[in-house]
């Protein structure tokens, strides 16, 4: 059976089919993503955005020279520029994050192990999912408040009163553990 026949069946729906699709293919996509990532693991998640997108798009998906190869590959690459895309935004995220400074200004401290951010996580857990996804858009994936707040249907205002309250919220929790964490270093010594 030719790879055309058998996307032919992936494409109405035979797992089976799509499953040999994968496996022919497999290593070529994970090599890309290896290539393009540096790292295994990111490549395994760049080889399983491909393929995912592959079954997702199936009807669309064109054959060139009767395989899905060129498709999966064009779609790993951009899957790669993606996961590097959010790997900075992450990673500036992080370095923008206020440290804490001799002179005691207010904001974020730099992160202290001996704190326990218990209260802190809890906080997050009890952030309803709206306010949790507004958070996740504006301060991990870089969208502005304005964007976010469309893409969760509220209004640009209602979205920074919320960030407003949510970074109250949040910075209080985590001063209440950091000053927990300094008690009880100061009476265990």
């Amino acid at each position: 059976m030719s790879e055309a026949d058998e996307w032919a069946d992936a494409c109405a729906g035979d797992s089976g089919a799509f499953a040999v699709v994968y496996d022919r293919h497999r290593e070529r996509v994970f090599r890309l993503g290896l290539r393009l990532s540096g790292n295994r693991h990111d490549a395994e998640d760049v080889a399983a955005s491909a393929f995912l997108e592959l079954w997702r798009c199936r009807r669309q998906v064109r054959l060139v020279g009767g395989s899905v190869l060129p498709w999966l590959l064009v779609t790993a690459s951009n899957a790669a520029k993606n996961h590097a895309r959010s790997v900075r935004r992450y990673r500036k995220l992080i370095d923008a994050l206020p440290r804490g400074s001799d002179d005691g200004a207010a904001g974020f401290e730099a992160v202290d192990d001996s704190v326990d951010h218990a209260g802190f996580v809890q906080e997050l857990r009890r952030m309803p999912d709206a306010d949790r996804a507004l958070l996740v858009l504006t301060a991990i994936e870089g969208y502005s408040v304005a964007a976010a707040a469309e893409a969760l249907g509220i209004r640009a205002g209602a979205a920074r009163t919320r960030l407003q309250r949510m970074r109250a919220r949040l910075q209080e929790a985590y001063t209440v553990s950091r000053q927990l964490a300094v008690t009880e270093e100061g009476t265990r010594r």
